[in-house]
């Protein structure tokens, strides 16, 4: 017979069983889609290693700058129509033909924005320190290879499909980790060179991508559809090319300013940093796909305030622990990286400050207001050029330099903060 007593100690067991029970679909797509994340985590590192202690700091500081230019350049590809693809994936799948369609005749009508505004970002920042060809190489491999394959992993994260993304992030960052090892037991080591591997990564992780992992579907043009779209495309473009642009400005301002050997220990300094948003990202883009069909979601200052502390702690862990491991091993990642071990722990609160100005950014696409976000990032993207400036110009040295970044960050994060929420307080707008 059962005790009386003891039905107050089963109570709370069974309710965690029932709210798990209840979510073991959401756990299970989280999972899925974390393991990619962590797959990628390890072939990213160990790509790093290998680039990084391959090329020399300058040269590595050329490349690093010059990929973070044609990331944001990327965006430009097809008007930014690849958010309307990533909304159809979510919630109207059964259009993903039709709207491929759409992405490769807008990605065939932006090439020639794409060469000019690739050729302007080239004569402002690069002209002086890289070659023209490098420079195009590094950009076509980012905006015409690397963004497509891209294209094939939001597709899949919007159809739900965590575990085949998953598995496509992992094997295309492996090949780029295989291409960057390749390069190192290769006879002769310059950034052009390199730029040829990197290309050829790209090009294989295009290959896989469309080849095995895209869904089939018969495409079928209908000018109607994407013309209702385009306006909101171009807003997220813009916004994607402003994100991009206050991200990674810091990198282009340093080449600028401080030439290629500054830029190189910078680079690898951010590049550990961006190795802490890759499971940031993976939390974010479920995030997105549930305030799409929720987008009162976050409308508690208890969820809000528990996501953002919740991000920054976990970033901030992720970075302390690296620069433990360097102190005490400051040759754990090769001797190139040795030289700018002991400035990683001074960026502290670099990766969480930065990785909720990404987070909040990304709220505000998941309720439709993309032209505010564009805004939004665009009032960033000059504040951190004002800031930035002003530092790479008054501080020379530097372990400052480093330290006085988690100043400009917390500057970013608390105008990104009030111009994020101030406009979650209007409606969002449908899908």
């Amino acid at each position: 017979m059962t005790q009386a007593s003891d039905i107050p100690q089963r109570r709370p067991l069974a309710r965690i069983g029932s709210f798990l029970a209840e979510r073991r679909g959401l756990l299970r797509d989280y999972f899925s889609a974390i393991s990619g994340a962590g797959g990628r985590l390890v072939f990213s590192l160990a790509y790093f290693i290998a680039l990084a202690n391959t090329l020399s700091i300058s040269e590595f500081g050329m490349f690093a700058t010059a990929s973070a230019a044609g990331v944001m350049l990327s965006r430009i590809l097809a008007f930014g129509f690849i958010s309307a693809l990533y909304r159809t994936a979510t919630i109207r799948p059964n259009l993903i033909g039709t709207f491929t369609a759409g992405f490769l005749l807008l990605g065939a009508l932006s090439l020639p924005l794409l060469a000019a505004a690739s050729f302007g970002v080239y004569l402002i920042f690069f002209a002086d320190t890289v070659p023209l060809s490098v420079f195009a190489a590094i950009v076509f491999a980012e905006a015409l290879l690397w963004r497509p394959v891209e294209v094939a992993l939001i597709v899949n994260n919007g159809l739900g499909k965590f575990g085949r993304a998953a598995l496509l992030a992992i094997l295309a960052t492996a090949l780029r980790a295989l291409g960057a090892v390749l390069f190192m037991f290769w006879a002769q080591h310059s950034v052009w060179i390199w730029s040829w591997f990197y290309i050829g990564a790209n090009a294989a992780s295009l290959l896989i991508a469309f080849g095995f992992f895209y869904p089939r579907q018969r495409l079928r043009l209908r000018v109607e559809l994407y013309l209702r779209r385009l306006a909101d495309s171009i807003y997220v473009a813009g916004a994607e090319v402003l994100f991009y642009l206050q991200m990674e400005f810091d990198k282009l301002l340093v080449l600028a300013i401080g030439g290629p050997h500054l830029a190189g220990i910078y680079a690898i300094i951010m590049r550990l940093v961006d190795l802490t948003a890759i499971p940031i990202r993976t939390f974010s883009m479920m995030l997105v796909q549930r305030m799409m069909r929720a987008p009162e979601l976050l409308s508690r200052l208890a969820v809000k305030s528990g996501i953002e502390g919740g991000v920054f702690a976990v970033s901030t862990l992720a970075l302390a622990t690296l620069g433990i491991v360097l102190h005490f091993f400051p040759n754990a990642l090769g001797k190139n990286v040795a030289e700018a071990a002991p400035l990683v722990a001074l960026a502290i609160c670099v990766p969480g400050l930065r990785n909720l100005v990404e987070y909040q950014a990304e709220l505000l696409f998941a309720r439709g207001q993309t032209l505010v976000r564009a805004l939004n990032l665009g009032l960033l993207a000059g504040l951190k050029a004002v800031l930035l400036t002003y530092v790479l110009t008054t501080i020379l040295d530097t372990p400052n330099l480093v330290l006085s970044l988690n100043v400009v960050f917390l500057l970013l994060y608390l105008a990104s903060t009030l111009l994020t929420y101030s406009a979650m307080r209007k409606p969002a707008k449908p899908v």
